[in-house]
C-alpha cells in the first residue's frame, strides 16, 4: 500500500514573528520550527496502516529547505521516504498555488493508494488545501475523518466527525483524507527511528522537476495574496480590585450597573 502523508513546518511557538514589509511569516529557527500538529496524526495513522496493510509511508512537504527538519522528524517517527518541494518560483504561494503544487509534487513521485494530511495548520487554519489538492488529482476526498474503518477491495470505509456524531462514508481508491486528532495518539520518535532519519536521503524536487507551470506557482499562480500585516492594538486600562469577598461581589455588582450591563 502507498501512503502519501501532506505536512508542513509551521513556527513552534506563540510569539510568531511577521516581516510586515512582506507580509509573510519570518521562518528562522528562533520561532522553532515543527511538525505542524494536526500532521503528526496524520502520520501516524500513515504508520498503522502500512503496519496493518504493509507498504510504504512517504512524507512530502513543499517549503525553504529548512523544512527538511519536519521531514527528518517524519521520518524518526517511523516514515520511510521524504521529498521536500522547494524553489524560488513556489515563494508567496496561496492555497490554490500551494494545492497545484503538491498535487504535481504527489504525481511525480509515483502511483499512491491513500494520501493523508491533517485537518489544518495551525499558521494560517485555512483548511483549504486537502480538498484543493483532491480536486487537482482527481480523487475523492473526506475530510475530519476521525476512525478508518476498512480497507478492502480498492475502497476504504471512514468515520467523518460531525457536530452530532458521525458519518459513515464509503469511497474508491485512490483517495484523500484529512484526519482530526480522535484518529489517534501519535508516537514518540524512537532511538533507531532518529538514527534513520539522519542517514535518509531527502529527495529535493524543484518546479521543472515535478513539471510545473511555473505561471500556476508560487505568487505568479496565486488568486490571493497577502495586503499588510499589522499588531493588533494593546489593551490598556483595566482595574485590579483586592479585599474580601463581600467587598469584592459589592464592587464587581456596582461596576457592571455604572456600565449599563444589566438594569
Amino acid at each position: 500500500m502507498n501512503i502519501v502523508v501532506c505536512i508542513k513546518q509551521v513556527p513552534g511557538t506563540v510569539k510568531v514573528k511577521v516581516d510586515l514589509e512582506a507580509g509573510t511569516y519570518k521562518t528562522d529557527d528562533s520561532v522553532d520550527p515543527i511538525i505542524n500538529p494536526f500532521d503528526e496524526y496524520a502520520i501516524e495513522e500513515g504508520l498503522r496502516l502500512r503496519e496493518k496493510y504493509e507498504g510504504v509511508v512517504k512524507i512530502v512537504s513543499m517549503g525553504a529547505s529548512g523544512a527538511e527538519r519536519a521531514i527528518r522528524n517524519a521520518i524518526a517517527m517511523g516514515a520511510d521516504e521524504g521529498y521536500l518541494v522547494t524553489d524560488p518560483v513556489f515563494t508567496g504561494a496561496d492555497t490554490r498555488a500551494t494545492s497545484y503544487t503538491l498535487a504535481n509534487a504527489i504525481k511525480k513521485i509515483g502511483e499512491f493508494d491513500l494520501i493523508i494530511t491533517g485537518k489544518q495548520t495551525w499558521d494560517s487554519d485555512t483548511a483549504q488545501v486537502s480538498p484543493a489538492v483532491a480536486e487537482m488529482l482527481d480523487i475523492p476526498f473526506v475530510a475530519w475523518v476521525r476512525k478508518i474503518e476498512e480497507i478492502k477491495d480498492n475502497t476504504i470505509t471512514v468515520e467523518r466527525l460531525m457536530e452530532s456524531g458521525y458519518d459513515v462514508i464509503q469511497m474508491s481508491m485512490p483517495a484523500l483524507i484529512s484526519v482530526v486528532k480522535e484518529i489517534n495518539e501519535p508516537r514518540l520518535s524512537s532511538l533507531r527511528g532518529i538514527m534513520k532519519s539522519k542517514k535518509t536521503e531527502i529527495r529535493k524536487l524543484s518546479a521543472d522537476d515535478i513539471e510545473a507551470d511555473k505561471e500556476k506557482c508560487g505568487f505568479a499562480g496565486s488568486g490571493t495574496f497577502v495586503q499588510g500585516f499589522t499588531y493588533p492594538e494593546k489593551k490598556t486600562g483595566g482595574e485590579k480590585i483586592s479585599g474580601e469577598i463581600p467587598e469584592l461581589v459589592e464592587k464587581i455588582s456596582s461596576t457592571i450597573i455604572d456600565l449599563k450591563l444589566i438594569k
